[in-house]
């Protein structure tokens, strides 16, 4: 049965936890400094830029069983069922993966020629919507990829075709940031994808999409570039699932970039990047240089 369309997204309150000894008696559980606070918050309206859609309901994590997409400890006006505004807090990567995952060369039959094949992303390399993709000095040519990505929402190993979707919670969008030159040296592509701050992701999970033909597309300091769509992938998602997990266990939380069909362009320090796929929205990061 496919689940409602509702947008669920990983939050984090714009007013700190209280900390002081009075507060921690009125709330016994507040939010820590070893664990930043978290939360999630779903929303059903269809446009999103409503007034219902920019009013949000605090619910449980979606990764029942995951220690890092647990929701933080409650604090007052933040229990589920609780209603917030978007002005009460920031939008997080959508989940903390234990493995980011990309598929290379699956863009239209010519990909679809070839093997299947996947290469990873350093967990490490997620950030959220807002936050910098910081270049390092002398990384040379570096662009964006806006791409569909799958959030798995269950423990899944050797999926078929049949029962591939049960395991996806929702879609969200990622940004495949890749280095170009480095991509030439590093046949592992390692240097090239797992870069700190390379995997922009978010701004929230779509459950219940139809997801077979959504326009994908990149905005390089607004100038829309063309874009392309979904169906342009070679591998699409219910097969990259079973691929995947023909060889390795997908874990609540983790991310599953699936292709770039569209066109790219260079970026610098002082730019600003927005990717774009239909249904689920916008992400955008400036570029700094790395510190």
């Amino acid at each position: 049965m496919t689940p409602p369309v509702q947008r669920i997204a990983r939050v984090r309150p714009v007013t700190p936890a209280p900390s002081s000894a009075a507060d921690q008696d009125a709330n016994p559980n507040p939010g820590t400094a070893e664990l930043p606070e978290q939360f999630f918050v779903a929303n059903l309206a269809a446009d999103f830029a409503s007034t219902a859609g920019r009013t949000w309901t605090v619910v449980e994590s979606p990764f029942p069983g995951s220690r890092a997409n647990a929701g933080s400890p409650g604090r007052k006006g933040w229990e589920p069922g609780s209603e917030v505004s978007e002005a009460s807090f920031t939008f997080l990567a959508p989940s903390v993966p234990a493995n980011v995952l990309g598929m290379a060369h699956n863009t239209g039959q010519a990909g679809r020629n070839l093997p299947a094949q996947a290469f990873h992303k350093a967990a490490t390399s997620v950030i959220g919507p807002g936050e910098a993709i910081e270049l390092p000095a002398g990384i040379g040519l570096v662009e964006p990829e806006a791409e569909l990505a799958v959030v798995v929402g269950r423990a899944a190993k050797n999926l078929t075709l049949e029962n591939a979707r049960t395991a996806v919670l929702g879609y969200t969008i990622g940004n495949d940031v890749t280095a170009r030159t480095r991509q030439k040296s590093d046949e592992l592509w390692l240097s090239a994808k797992s870069q700190d701050t390379f995997t922009p992701a978010g701004p929230w999970i779509v459950t219940g999409l139809d997801h077979a033909d959504l326009p994908v597309g990149v905005v390089h300091n607004n100038t829309e570039l063309p874009a392309a769509s979904t169906a342009d992938l070679g591998w699409k998602v219910d097969e990259i699932l079973v691929y995947l997990t023909s060889f390795m266990t997908l874990h609540p939380g983790d991310l599953v970039l699936t292709g770039f069909p569209a066109a790219s362009a260079g970026i610098r320090p002082g730019d600003t990047v927005t990717c774009r796929v239909g249904g689920i929205g916008e992400l955008t990061n400036p570029v700094t240089t790395a510190s």
